[in-house]
């Protein structure tokens, strides 16, 4: 389910969009109906600074897997962008599966095998626990996003060909799956400090497993 300016949508919606991520499963007049594996949720939200925005709740906010900033694209490709408007016939285009159904939970399967080395595991303990103990941080990250970084970390490693987790793994995907769980104290925010500089200090001060 792709969610488009989910930071628009009202409280309302936004506990309904809860029950189908922590539950899977949607209650519709009273009759709850499951969400059949593999059930995914895509967003696209605005800064917050955006008028007509509403705050998203920490709870909800912790149930993504990542956070992706979309940059303004470089010149090329935004003159690429403006011919391909007047140049693509869009009724033509046709999309196609790239996967079964039954293949991408075989994949799903064949990821959560990937071999973590208990050292390695630590390292991602580590650098959670860091985040709840920074002092320009007022709200560190909950262990649902230690067993995220667990997770992503297996995911970058199959796709890599290999079938165990590097400490290069968890640093290529800490900072997805860290961003948009933090909350900077005050302090912090009025000195103008980004989240992603806070990640980038944990993750270079915490020594790596060899």
């Amino acid at each position: 389910m792709l969610v488009d300016e989910i930071n628009r949508a009202s409280p309302r919606t936004q506990a309904a969009l809860l029950e189908a991520m922590a539950e899977r499963q949607v209650t519709v007049e009273g009759k709850r109906h499951k969400l059949e594996r593999p059930f995914l949720v895509l967003a696209t939200q605005n800064p917050a600074e955006h008028r007509g925005t509403f705050p998203l709740p920490e709870s909800q906010l912790d149930r993504f897997l990542f956070q992706l900033s979309m940059n303004y694209p470089d010149s090329e490709s935004e003159i690429e962008m403006l011919y391909g408007q007047t140049q693509t016939d869009w009724d033509s285009l046709e999309m196609s599966p790239v996967l079964t159904k039954e293949e991408l939970l075989e994949t799903h399967a064949l990821v959560r095998r990937v071999h973590v080395d208990r050292s390695v595991a630590d390292y991602m303990v580590r650098i959670a626990r860091r985040t709840r103990e920074h002092e320009q941080v007022v709200l560190g990250s909950s262990p649902r996003a230690t067993l995220m970084i667990f997770q992503a970390s297996q995911a970058a490693a199959f796709l890599k060909g290999r079938d165990y987790v590097l400490p290069d793994d968890v640093q290529h995907v800490a900072p997805l799956v860290l961003r948009h769980r933090l909350i900077l104290a005050r302090h912090a925010t009025s000195e103008r400090v980004e989240i992603d500089e806070v990640i980038s200090g944990i993750l270079y001060d915490i020594s790596v497993p060899v």
